[in-house]
């Protein structure tokens, strides 16, 4: 028997009128007539779930989609029991998850990369004809990065992403992108970018040190705030380091995994800069290019240094 989504409603609001009193001021701030919220962009944890059900007296849907779809792909129903699936395909998308090896997710085993296409699917990109035949295959299929695993009710979860694998020199593969987030869990670090080339056994890095956290420090006991001569400093760039090297020792990173030598840039990697792309993912040709000169002198000083 299909549910009447609107009893559903009238129940939800129903065990949220206990706690009316504490968050009937959150209510009035978004017009106190509430009565849908989609979550998308990230899944969303059970706790905050059931919290945002709770204090918006609404139903909480989780959506998935891309802009180049034209927006939504898959809604996850209110009654589903899969919390962290983001639904079936809508009636104007289909889709298919392929393989992708170097990550050890296969299509027979129900996962790998969420491939998109329908009516709803863009043309093109803008007088951008290279990127586009990066973004949808001779088929049509538009492969969006994101690694998809279906779930026994025929709903979708998105559990990973496509990350930039590369191979060192010895045969091991690594995710940079996977050892920048775990690096960016140092309070020194601002911003990083991690660098491996396939002619070389060892990862290097570009760090942009958190100047919040630095500078105060350099002001009060050697009294210089002169910010491109502290990131120069070979104490700073030693202290971030091992930093460094603690934080992935302690998130089980690998030794191949571990950067052997960082440089210290004294300014934001920025989108008006042309670093990061809108949604602050690290544009790694453009920052392989630029720090080239600096990357060069990482592997010729550990090179010295073995």
């Amino acid at each position: 028997m299909k549910k009447d989504v609107s009893t559903e409603n009238s129940a939800i609001i129903e065990k949220s009128l206990n706690d009316i009193s504490v968050f009937k001021p959150f209510l009035n701030i978004l017009g106190g007539k509430l009565r849908l919220l989609l979550s998308g962009g990230a899944p969303i944890c059970k706790n905050v779930f059931e919290f945002y059900t709770k204090a918006l007296g609404c139903m909480v849907v989780e959506v998935y989609g891309q802009t180049e779809m034209g927006g939504p792909c898959c809604i996850n129903k209110s009654d589903d029991k899969y919390l962290g699936s983001v639904g079936a395909p809508l009636p104007c998308c289909i889709m298919k998850v392929v393989d992708v090896p170097e990550m050890n997710y296969y299509a027979k085993n129900s996962t790998g990369e969420v491939c998109l296409k329908g009516y709803n699917l863009m043309k093109c990109y803008l007088k951008d004809p290279k990127r586009t035949a990066e973004a949808v295959d001779h088929e049509g299929w538009l492969h969006t990065g994101d690694i998809g695993m279906w779930l026994p009710n025929g709903t979708l979860k998105i559990i990973d992403r496509k990350k930039n694998i590369l191979k060192l020199s010895q045969g091991e593969y690594v995710a940079p992108e996977k050892i920048e987030s775990i690096y960016a869990l140092s309070s020194y670090v601002s911003q990083i970018f991690v660098y491996g080339d396939s002619l070389k056994s060892f990862l290097v890095a570009v760090v942009v040190p958190e100047k919040e956290i630095v500078l105060p420090w350099y002001k009060e006991n050697l009294k210089s705030d002169d910010w491109a001569e502290i990131c120069k400093d070979s104490a700073l760039k030693q202290i971030i380091f091992e930093d460094m090297i603690r934080i992935g020792k302690s998130s089980c990173l690998l030794s191949f995994e571990q950067v052997k030598d960082i440089h210290l840039h004294p300014e934001s990697l920025t989108y008006e800069a042309g670093f990061i792309t809108p949604t602050s993912k690290m544009k790694r040709d453009v920052c392989k290019k630029y720090f080239a000169e600096d990357i060069r002198n990482m592997y010729i000083n550990m090179k010295e240094a073995l």
